[in-house]
């Protein structure tokens, strides 16, 4: 166990349409303590949120702990976002289900013309 994460962030993706803040803390809160919750329901479902919990240790079992949870009919996606609290890239990574455009950094290098 030498490969430890230092983020405190988990993206939690798949949850209904009509789930509340305080019902994503409740599925989270007994893994420790939570520093702040950003829920996105978008007009349509699913809905995402990401969870910051004050330690990376709990953030790493509650991973462990809700990955594939099934919650109201829903199976939970949790993993370990990256970039903390900002969430812009992991949001925009996230969000990406309509199979858009990638890999920019690729598509950079293989435009340059020397």
């Amino acid at each position: 166990m030498s490969s430890r994460s230092t983020s405190r962030t988990l993206y939690v993706g798949n949850l209904p349409g009509d789930i509340r803040e305080r019902e994503v803390e409740d599925l989270f809160l007994k893994y420790g303590r939570i520093a702040h919750i950003d829920l996105k329901v978008p007009p349509r479902p699913p809905g995402y949120a990401f969870v910051e919990f004050e330690d990376a240790r709990d953030a790493e079992d509650a991973l462990r702990g809700r990955d594939g949870y099934d919650f109201d009919g829903h199976r939970l996606r949790v993993e370990l976002a990256h970039g903390g609290r900002g969430h812009s890239s992991s949001s925009d990574r996230h969000s990406n289900y309509s199979g858009g455009r990638g890999g920019r950094g690729m598509s950079r290098r293989s435009d340059f013309r020397g």
